[in-house]
């Protein structure tokens, strides 16, 4: 009887010796969850976070890409060239979800976002002087009163200097921006028009 007893007693300090190690073991589980957790919010802070170079580079890119897609749409109706013309609706393509992502981030950031629709010459002021490649007032005149060749060429010629400007102003984020988002659209501004001055500078007549 005493045997029988003992018995029963080994199977039950067996069951609590391994309800103990299911309760350990899931106990470790929730720590590494938690710890994960932890890691995982740190990383979506660290991709979350900005710095002044950030938010100039979006101020001061959103009227910069709205002034090339203001200059893009004037292709319809006034380009001599298919090339140009298709070249001019691949800037609108690409540069109208760039300025939503532009806008998206300032408002993320609790940034004031630039007003569309700015005069051209005013463009740029409050971050210090007018953007680099910005046209002016009569450039954009000229440009939206010529056709045919001769608003070609002059669209290139304007587009190219455009462009010149947008890689110059995404160069200094590469160099200081800290949200790697902003960074990397930067880094794509930098190899698409690149590759646009590239081909455009062939379009050009000698």
């Amino acid at each position: 009887m005493a045997r029988h007893h003992t018995h029963r007693m080994e199977i039950s300090m067996r069951k609590t010796l391994a309800a103990i190690a299911l309760l350990a073991a899931a106990g470790l589980t929730l720590t590494a969850c938690g710890e994960d957790t932890d890691g995982d919010a740190t990383g979506t802070e660290s991709s979350a976070a900005f710095n002044d170079a950030d938010v100039t580079f979006a101020r001061q890119m959103i009227p910069h890409h709205e002034q090339a897609v203001e200059m893009a749409q004037m292709a319809q109706g006034r380009a001599k060239s298919e090339e140009v013309l298709s070249l001019a609706e691949d800037i609108e393509a690409a540069q109208g979800p760039e300025i939503d992502s532009l806008q998206g981030w300032l408002d993320t950031w609790g940034e004031d976002v630039p007003a569309s629709g700015m005069e051209h010459g005013d463009m740029g002021h409050d971050s210090g002087g007018t953007m680099s490649g910005m046209m002016d007032e009569e450039q954009m005149s000229d440009l939206m009163a010529a056709s045919g060749a001769d608003w070609d060429q002059m669209f290139l010629e304007m587009m190219i200097e455009h462009h010149e400007g947008a890689i110059e102003m995404a160069e200094s984020e590469v160099d200081q921006g800290e949200n790697p988002d902003a960074v990397a659209l930067a880094e794509k501004i930098i190899s698409d028009q690149q590759a646009e001055i590239t081909q455009m500078q062939q379009l050009m007549q000698p």
